[in-house]
C-alpha cells in the first residue's frame, strides 16, 4: 500500500501542477499538489517492515485522502450543476475539485479495502 499510496499522491501533485500551469498561477491551484505531497511523504514513511510504523503512516495517508475528498464536495456537485447545464461561479476551480476529489476517493477505498483485508488475516491466524 505504500508504494500505491506514494503513486497516488505523485498523480495528485501532476494535477496541482498542471492546474497550476494551464489555469493561471494563483497559489489555490497547487491544493492539490500539497495534499499529494503529503500523500508521498506518508507513503515514503509507511515504506518499513516495522508493521506498527506501517499501520501508523498508513492510516495518516488515508486521513489526508479522506480530508481530500470531503474539501472537494463542492467541485463535485459544481461539475455536477454543469453537467446539468446550469452556470457555475468558478467552472475551471469546480473541475481540478472534482478531479482531486476522485483520486482521493478510490485512494481511501482502496485503502479501507486494503485494512479490512490486513484485518481478516489477522484474525484468522
Amino acid at each position: 500500500m505504500a508504494k500505491l499510496t506514494i503513486t497516488f499522491g505523485v498523480l495528485l501533485i501532476l494535477l496541482g501542477a498542471g492546474a497550476f500551469f494551464t489555469l493561471g498561477h494563483h497559489s489555490h491551484t497547487l491544493i492539490p499538489a500539497l495534499f499529494g505531497l503529503l500523500l508521498v511523504v506518508f507513503g515514503a514513511l509507511a515504506n518499513t517492515p516495522d508493521s506498527k510504523r506501517r499501520m501508523l503512516f498508513m492510516h495518516i495517508a488515508v486521513t489526508v485522502g479522506l480530508l481530500g475528498f470531503l474539501g472537494t464536495i463542492t467541485g463535485i456537485v459544481g461539475v455536477l450543476q454543469m453537467a446539468a447545464g446550469h452556470p457555475i461561479a468558478r467552472p475551471d476551480a469546480a473541475k481540478v475539485q472534482a478531479i482531486m476529489g476522485t483520486i482521493c476517493l478510490i485512494f481511501v477505498l482502496l485503502c479501507v479495502r486494503s485494512f479490512i483485508a490486513a484485518r481478516r488475516l489477522r484474525l484468522s491466524q
